[in-house]
C-alpha cells in the first residue's frame, strides 16, 4: 500500500481479484500480495469520494454504490483513555430501527484495518452497521525525508500491546463509540488472527459484559503455548509477527515489550515471557467467557504455524458456552484471508460459516446454525484436483470431506498403538513401527543439530496456503539424511486408517551433551516412497546427564488423515527445524531407545 504522501490509486483488475481468491492474500510470511492492498486502496478511495476515476470492477463498483445508498461511510479516530488514537472506518445504516453492529479489530498485518474493506461492505449489505479499527501500535509508518516519520491513515498511535489489558480497554472504548454513534440494537466482534484474539479478550474483560458473540478465525486459545511449549521456542514465527508491524521496532513496541521479545529470542527469562503469555490467553479467562455466556465461533488450520491448533482446541473443549469449531486444510489465514478481501465465484465456507453464525446469534435469523455440529473438521487432502496445464500446480475440482462430531473428544473412537523396533521391514537401514509385540534395548544415534530435508514447513503460512489451494508439499523420503536424523517406518498398511485426534509419542532419549531437541515428524508415505506430513511436534529436553537415558512424553499436534491402503505410516526424529529453537549441541551425538518398562511407542489416535 502506498506512502500516504503518494496520492496514486491504482485501478484494480480481474485478473488480480482472480489471482488473490486462487493463490490466497500472502506471497511470504512478511508480505501481503500487492492486488491485496490495490483492492483495498481502490475500495477506500471509492467510498471516502477521492477516486478521480472509476478504480473497481462492475461488481465491486455496484458492491460499493449498494452499500452508499443504504449507509453513512466514515472514518473517524477514536481516542482511547491514555489519549492514544485510534484509525477506524465506519458504515453506518440509514434506519431509524435499532441494528447490530459488528466491531472488527484489524490482524496483524501493516494495513490495519484496511485490508479487509470487502467484508465491511458485506457485513453492511446483511444488515449490520460496521466499525473497524486498527489496534494501538498497527499499521505502516513511513520514515520523513529529513527525519520522523509520517503513519498511514489506517494507522493507529501508541504502542503494540500484543493483546494486552490495554488492547482490551481500548476494546470497550470502540464499544462506548458505537453505542453513542449507532445505538446498536446487539454487538458483536469478528476478528482474523491478532483480531481474534482481542475479539475473544474484550468479550472476557468489557466491564458492562457488552459483547453479545464473538467470530475469531485463525485464532488462539493459549498465546504461552503458541509461541513456547515443550520447552521449545517457536522462533520463526515470533520473528515473522516481529517483522510484519509495518514499521521501526523502536517506535512500534515500548522498551518492556522490546526486552522481552529480546529476551524471547535470546532464550532467556522465559518464566517471564510465559506469564506475559497467558495474561494474554482467552484459555486464561474461560471462566469469564463461560459466566457470560457469549456464543464463540472458533476456526483454525491443521499445519497452523503460528498458533498451532492444540492450543486452540484446549481452549475450545473449556468453553462451555453456544460454541463452533472449524478445522481447515493448510496453514493461518488461507481459508478465510481471501474471502475477505475479495469476492469470490461461488461460496467461500469459511467466511460463510462465519457469517451465518453472527446472523444466527445477533441479527437472530433462523438459519442453520442450531443444527450445526460442534465441531466440523477438513479431511487432510481429501479434495480431488486437476492440474492446470499453464502453471502446472493442481486445482481443487471437489472440495475436502469434512466431518462433524459433538464435542472434540467425540472426534476419536479408538487408539492404535504402534511400537517402534530395531529394523523395519521395508528398508534394513530404519527401524520399523508394528502393531504386535513391544521391542526393547534396540538403539538409534544420529549426529544433532544438523539441519535435513525433513521438515514441517517449506515456509510459514506459503506452505499450508498451497495445501488449502490443493498442492501439500511432497517430500522425498530417500533424501533424508539418515547421519543426522532417525526414521521408523511401517509396512504397507493392509486397511486404511482414519488419523483423527491427537497422536501420542513416547520414546527414550540420550545425549552426548546436556540438552538435545527432538522433532517428531508423522508421515504418509505412498508406493514411490513419496510423502506427505501428517503432523509433527517439538521437544526440548534440559539438564539431561550426557549418556543417561531419559523417558520422556509429548502430544504431537492434531489431525484429521486419512492413510490410504498400501501406504506407509513413517516416524521421523530429528533436531533442527526453521520453526524452532533448538538446544543440541554441534557435533552431539542423540540416541533414541527403547526400554523394557516403558517400550517406545506412537499412540495413534482413529475415528
Amino acid at each position: 500500500m502506498s506512502n500516504p504522501q503518494d496520492d496514486a490509486v491504482s485501478a484494480v483488475t480481474a485478473a488480480q481479484l482472480s489471482r488473490i481468491a486462487g493463490n490466497g492474500l500472502y506471497t511470504s510470511a512478511t508480505s501481503i500480495d500487492p492486488a491485496a492492498s490495490d483492492v483495498a486502496q481502490a475500495l477506500i478511495a471509492t467510498l471516502n469520494g477521492s477516486a478521480e476515476q472509476p478504480l473497481l470492477p462492475a461488481e465491486l463498483q455496484k458492491l460499493t454504490e449498494e452499500v452508499q445508498a443504504r449507509a453513512s461511510i466514515g472514518f473517524p479516530r477514536i481516542t482511547a483513555a491514555d489519549g492514544v488514537r485510534l484509525s477506524a472506518h465506519t458504515i453506518k445504516l440509514k434506519t431509524t430501527e435499532p441494528r447490530p453492529v459488528v466491531i472488527v479489530p484489524a490482524g496483524w498485518t501493516p494495513f490495519g484495518w484496511a485490508l479487509f474493506a470487502y467484508a465491511y461492505l458485506q457485513l453492511a449489505l446483511r444488515g449490520y452497521h460496521v466499525l473497524a479499527y486498527t489496534p494501538r501500535g498497527i499499521g505502516l509508518t513511513f520514515p520523513v525525508a529529513g527525519g520522523g516519520y509520517v503513519d498511514a491513515p489506517f494507522t493507529s498511535g501508541g504502542t503494540i500491546d500484543v493483546a494486552g489489558p490495554r488492547d482490551w480497554a481500548d476494546g470497550s472504548t470502540v464499544i462506548d463509540y458505537a453505542q453513542q454513534h449507532f445505538n446498536p440494537s446487539r454487538i458483536a466482534f469478528l476478528g482474523e488472527s491478532y483480531g481474534s484474539g482481542i475479539s475473544q479478550l474484550v468479550a472476557a474483560h468489557d466491564p458492562a459484559a457488552r459483547v453479545d458473540a464473538v467470530v475469531a478465525l485463525s485464532t488462539w486459545g493459549d498465546l504461552a503455548d503458541s509461541l513456547y511449549q515443550y520447552d521449545t521456542r517457536h522462533v520463526a514465527a515470533v520473528t515473522a509477527l516481529i517483522n510484519f508491524t509495518g514499521g521501526p521496532l523502536e517506535r512500534k513496541f515500548d522498551p518492556g515489550t522490546r526486552q522481552l521479545l529480546e529476551d524471547f529470542l535470546a532464550g532467556r527469562n522465559l518464566d517471564e515471557v510465559v506469564a506475559w503469555g497467558k495474561e494474554r490467553s482467552p484459555l486464561s479467562y474461560v471462566d469469564q467467557t463461560n459466566a457470560r455466556g457469549v456464543p464463540t465461533f472458533v476456526s483454525n488450520t491443521w499445519h497452523e504455524t503460528l498458533f498451532p491448533a492444540g492450543q486452540v482446541v484446549r481452549h475450545f473443549e473449556q468453553l462451555t458456552v453456544p460454541k463452533h469449531l472449524n478445522l481447515w486444510i493448510g496453514d493461518h489465514a488461507a481459508p478465510e484471508g481471501a474471502g475477505l478481501t475479495v469476492p469470490f465465484s461461488g461460496p467461500n465456507l469459511p467466511v460463510d460459516e462465519a457469517f451465518a453464525w453472527l446472523d444466527h446469534h445477533v441479527l437472530g435469523t433462523d438459519n442453520g446454525v442450531p443444527g450445526w455440529s460442534p465441531v466440523r473438521s477438513q479431511i487432510m487432502f481429501t479434495y480431488k484436483t486437476r492440474t492446470d496445464p499453464e502453471t502446472g500446480q493442481n486445482v481443487i475440482t471437489e472440495p475436502a470431506v469434512r466431518e462433524d462430531a459433538d464435542s472434540w473428544a467425540d472426534v476419536t473412537t479408538s487408539t492404535e498403538q504402534w511400537y517402534l523396533t530395531a529394523t523395519a521391514a521395508a528398508d534394513r537401514r530404519d527401524g520399523g513401527l508394528v502393531t504386535g509385540a513391544p521391542e526393547a534395548g534396540w538403539k538409534r544415534e544420529f549426529t544433532a543439530d544438523e539441519l535435513t530435508d525433513a521438515t514441517a514447513v517449506d515456509e510459514i503460512i506459503k506452505t499450508g496456503q498451497a495445501e488449502w489451494q490443493g498442492n501439500p508439499k511432497t517430500y522425498a523420503t530417500e533424501t533424508f539424511d539418515r547421519r543426522h536424523l532417525a526414521v521408523w517406518s511401517s509396512a504397507p498398511l493392509p486397511a486404511a486408517r482414519r488419523v483423527r485426534g491427537i497422536p501420542e509419542l513416547t520414546l527414550t532419549v540420550r545425549s552426548t551433551a546436556r540438552a538435545t531437541t527432538v522433532i517428531a515428524l508423522l508421515f504418509d508415505v505412498s508406493s514411490d516412497d513419496t510423502a506427505r506430513i501428517i503432523t509433527h511436534e517439538p521437544l526440548t529436553l534440559t539438564d539431561l546427564t550426557p549418556g543417561q537415558d531419559r523417558t520422556v512424553k509429548w502430544r504431537l499436534q492434531p489431525a484429521g488423515y486419512d492413510l490410504a491402503a498400501d501406504h506407509r505410516l513413517m516416524l521421523v526424529l530429528t533436531s533442527k527445524d526453521p520453526l524452532y529453537s533448538d538446544e543440541s549441541a554441534a557435533g552431539s551425538t542423540t540416541t533414541i531407545t527403547s526400554v523394557d518398562d516403558t517400550a517406545a511407542h506412537l499412540l495413534l489416535p482413529l475415528g
